[in-house]
């Protein structure tokens, strides 16, 4: 965490928007090759010296970036504090998950963070230190790529982005900041407000090619309940050509000028909705537009924050 602060300080105002919680650098020692694994962490006799190495290393680093040195006696105390709490639950996984898949189990993975914060896939350097994409499922559990039958997109009715990065679709004005209050955008981490926009297809289109979706949960839509009309982008252009695709390149991102179909307000609450046959068609507009551009069917549609408030199309 130290480290992972003092670096974001340096950037000035080419800062990324990390959340300051030590997870680049955790990633970076992993590439690196010089990572802690949890076999290290629950191990009593290899762990101190690893932790020695590194720490070492690392306050040198964080003194040049004019940080706070750490203490190791302090660290292995609270490292072997959480190893011994920890330790009862370390198994090997792959072997785990294996015997599940093969009894007919049920497992479920659910990613963390975007489609558009992947190391690899996202809007680089804007991005997080891992894969949430579909792919990082298997990369991370053990499980090959023909043992997931099912892979559940989930997009709110609108789009949001926390930190910096080129964002398309936002919006800077009372509609933002309407859905900003009335869905309570703002980060679980660090509680920091999110910026709002209209639904993008063109990111959930790539969304689709990237994690071989086979359908969408589409949350969020009753926080839409009274504006008057709706915007949805469903293309780029840049320089007034059409883009193909989703742009790999950040700098063409930060450029492009979405395409907008408007659509009818629904203007009353959906939150009594169980079934699709319950919503208004100006809702059910917004559904089938989505569906028809991206070519996937939208499965669970959320009208509500409560666990029950939502239509399951079966």
């Amino acid at each position: 965490r130290e480290l992972d602060g003092a670096r974001e300080a340096q950037k000035g105002d080419n800062k990324i928007g990390t959340t300051k919680r030590g997870i680049g650098p955790t990633y970076g020692d992993k590439v690196a090759r010089v990572g802690f694994r949890v076999l290290d962490l629950v191990n009593r006799e290899r762990f101190p010296a690893k932790l020695r190495e590194r720490l070492d290393e690392n306050n040198v680093l964080i003194q040049s970036l004019e940080g706070t040195p750490l203490n190791y006696d302090q660290v292995l105390a609270e490292y072997t504090a959480a190893a011994d709490r920890l330790r009862p639950f370390v198994t090997n996984t792959v072997v785990f998950l294996h015997e599940v898949s093969q009894r007919a189990g049920n497992i479920l993975f659910e990613g963390a963070q975007g489609t558009f914060l992947d190391i690899d896939h996202g809007t680089y350097p804007y991005v997080t230190s891992s894969h949430p994409i579909a792919g990082g499922a298997t990369v991370g559990s053990g499980l090959g790529p023909r043992d997931i039958s099912r892979v559940v997109g989930i997009t709110k009715a609108y789009t949001t982005r926390v930190g910096a990065g080129p964002f398309p679709t936002e919006l800077t004005d009372d509609r933002g900041e309407a859905i900003v209050d009335i869905g309570k955008e703002f980060g679980t981490v660090t509680g920091r407000r999110r910026r709002p926009g209209w639904l993008d297809l063109v990111m959930l289109r790539h969304a689709v090619r990237l994690n071989s979706l086979t359908e969408f949960a589409l949350t969020k839509v009753d926080v839409l309940d009274d504006f008057e009309s709706i915007d949805v982008c469903v293309g780029y252009t840049v320089d007034g050509v059409a883009l193909r695709g989703y742009p790999d390149d950040v700098d063409v991102l930060g450029r492009v000028m979405p395409k907008y179909v408007t659509l009818p307000g629904w203007k009353k609450t959906l939150r009594g909705c169980r079934s699709y046959a319950d919503l208004p068609s100006e809702a059910k507009a917004f559904v089938d537009l989505i569906e028809r551009e991206v070519g996937v069917p939208v499965s669970i549609i959320g009208v509500g924050p409560g666990r029950d408030e939502c239509v399951v199309r079966t």
